[in-house]
């Protein structure tokens, strides 16, 4: 049952977040806004730590089998993307290395925020 009392607050942020996304038609994914939501749930102390951090361990522990679909995706639509492996793999790296280097900047400075 505590699970269950997590996974509906993760849950819940992402439908707000869905929610919002479609009432106001912005182009930015619902599930991000449940994120945004989350952190600042999470920030301004509404929602706390202790009250996510077991489903939080579940879902990052089996987050390799969470990607099974995607792959499956790719998979089937593989004759699509034949003949733009290249493109296509240029893209996903520069992206990650992107992805890295934003992320570790967002850290240094929210640490260097919240040691204020």
């Amino acid at each position: 049952m505590k699970y269950l009392k997590q996974l509906m607050i993760i849950l819940v942020s992402y439908f707000l977040g869905t929610i919002v996304q479609v009432v106001f038609k912005l182009p930015i994914p619902g599930t991000v806004l449940g994120l945004i939501f989350l952190f600042l749930a999470l920030y301004f102390g509404i929602v706390k730590v202790e009250m996510i951090e077991d489903i939080c361990e579940v879902l990052i522990t089996h987050m390799s089998f969470l990607f099974i679909p995607a792959g499956v995706g790719l998979v089937t639509s593989f004759q699509a993307i034949k003949g733009k492996i290249i493109p296509f793999s240029t893209i996903i790296v520069i992206s990650t290395f992107v992805v890295w280097i934003v992320t570790a900047y967002v850290v240094k400075f929210l640490r260097k925020v919240t040691s204020k």
